[in-house]
Order: C-alpha cells, then sequence, then structure tokens
C-alpha cells in the first residue's frame, strides 16, 4: 500500500467519523426539543424551591454580615476616640511638666 492509499483511507476514516458525530448531535437535538416540554416543568419545579432557599440563606448571611461590619465600625471609632483623649492627656501633662 503506498503512503498516499494510506492517507485516503485515514482521510475517508476521518469523514466518516465527523458525518458520525454531526449525525449524534443532530439526534441530540431533536431529542432535547422532543423532551423540553416534559423536562423543564420538572426542572422548574425541583429548582424553585432549591433557589428560593439559596436566596434567602444570601439574605440572611447579608444581613449578618450587616451587624458585625457595624460593629466593627463601632469598635474602630471607639480605639480613635480612645487614642484622642490620650494624645491630649499627654499634652496636657507635657504642658504640665513643662510649666513646673
Amino acid at each position: 500500500m503506498s503512503v498516499k492509499n494510506s492517507q485516503v483511507k485515514v482521510n475517508q476514516t476521518l469523514q466518516n467519523v465527523r458525518n458520525l458525530a454531526s449525525d449524534r448531535a443532530i439526534l441530540i437535538g431533536i431529542g432535547a426539543v422532543a423532551l423540553a416540554p416534559i423536562i423543564l416543568p420538572a426542572v422548574a419545579k425541583i429548582g424553585k424551591p432549591i433557589v428560593k432557599a439559596a436566596i434567602k440563606t444570601s439574605l440572611n448571611l447579608y444581613e449578618k454580615s450587616q451587624g458585625v461590619v457595624a460593629e466593627a465600625g463601632e469598635m474602630f471609632w471607639d480605639v480613635v476616640a480612645e487614642s484622642k483623649a490620650e494624645l491630649t492627656a499627654e499634652a496636657q501633662q507635657q504642658l504640665m511638666n513643662g510649666k513646673k
């Protein structure tokens, strides 16, 4: 068998595989279109409660995170106020020590 004949056979085999794959794809597409009216409502019935639960969980987490962020912000500003008070007290102490 010559190299040319081998190449022709390989090309024919590849073409057959491509045809088979495209035929399968067409059949799968037709099947999906035919089953869609049956499958989609069932998926919607199952999926809706799952989606609702996920949304509820997300909302709860969001609300809890808002509380945590508010607490962290309050703690930060408390520390800022304490730091300012300490700086003021230190400055007053230095003034008192300087006057003596």
